[in-house]
Order: C-alpha cells, then sequence, then structure tokens
C-alpha cells in the first residue's frame, strides 16, 4: 500500500489521538455538559426543583436562609453553564466557517476571497454586504424584481 497524502482534517484528528491535554478535556467535557444541560428532562428536573423550593417556602416561612440556596444554587449553575455553552457554541461556529470554507474552495465559480470573512472587521463586513446588496440589487433590476423588505 502506497502512502496517500493526507488531509490537514486526518492530521489533526491523528495528533489529537495523541494528545491529552486539558483543553481537550474541558472541550469534550463542556460538549457532553451542554448536550446533557440541553435535554428536556433536565428542564423538568429544575423545575421540579423550584416547584419543591416554592413549595417548601411556607415551612420555612421563605426565610433568609431558604431564599440564599435558591439564588446561590441557581448563580453557582448558571455562572458555569455560561462558560459550557459559550465553548460549545464556539467550537460549533468555528467547524461550521471550516465547513463553508472548505465548500467555498471546493466549488468553482464561488471566490476564495470569501473565506475566512468571519474574521473581518464589522466595517469590512458592512462593506462587504453593500456589495453583495448591490449585486442582488442589479439582478433584480435586470430581471424585472422588486425587492420586498421582509416584514
Amino acid at each position: 500500500m502506497g502512502n496517500k497524502p493526507q488531509t490537514p482534517f486526518l492530521e489533526a484528528r491523528e495528533r489529537l489521538a495523541k494528545t491529552s491535554t486539558i483543553k481537550l478535556w474541558f472541550s469534550r467535557f463542556a460538549s457532553r455538559s451542554a448536550q446533557l444541560v440541553g435535554h428536556p428532562y433536565i428542564f423538568v428536573w429544575a423545575f421540579i426543583s423550584i416547584v419543591v423550593w416554592a413549595l417548601a417556602g411556607p415551612y420555612f416561612h421563605f426565610s433568609n436562609a431558604c431564599q440564599l440556596v435558591i439564588n446561590s444554587v441557581t448563580n453557582i449553575v448558571t455562572f458555569l453553564v455560561v462558560f459550557l455553552i459559550q465553548n460549545t457554541q464556539n467550537r460549533d461556529a468555528k467547524a461550521l466557517h471550516l465547513k463553508l470554507d472548505e465548500l467555498i474552495r471546493s466549488h468553482n465559480p464561488a471566490s476564495n476571497d470569501l473565506i475566512d470573512v468571519e474574521k473581518l472587521s464589522d466595517e469590512e463586513l458592512e462593506q462587504l454586504e453593500k456589495y453583495y446588496e448591490a449585486i442582488r440589487k442589479e439582478r433584480e433590476a435586470r430581471n424585472g424584481k422588486k425587492h420586498r423588505p421582509a416584514a
């Protein structure tokens, strides 16, 4: 068997299989945690927890300690879940951009100038948006169609 040239994806996957870093561990943990937190059963569990707390309130006369428990737990959980979800969202966005970049690269009429467009500044993105808006308007004018803004 001859050695086939490997794609950057396969090379990265092989390097990843040989490493065990905190970054890799956190990435996997964050991904699994975000899936778990987004599961309907977790929502039901959280809802039931709030109902149990609300029902226990009169028993404890809605004391400061009772309020502190629910506030502390919800603040800590929210604080940690924000980081897990943000990590997962960042990874998903990066993967999506890479997939789109590959589609742009592999499609002959497409402009490779749009690869990594997400790394442009806001001003550059606005210029690009105006450029494509002008192209759309020109095409519609040629086709005799009018652009109707979304309601």
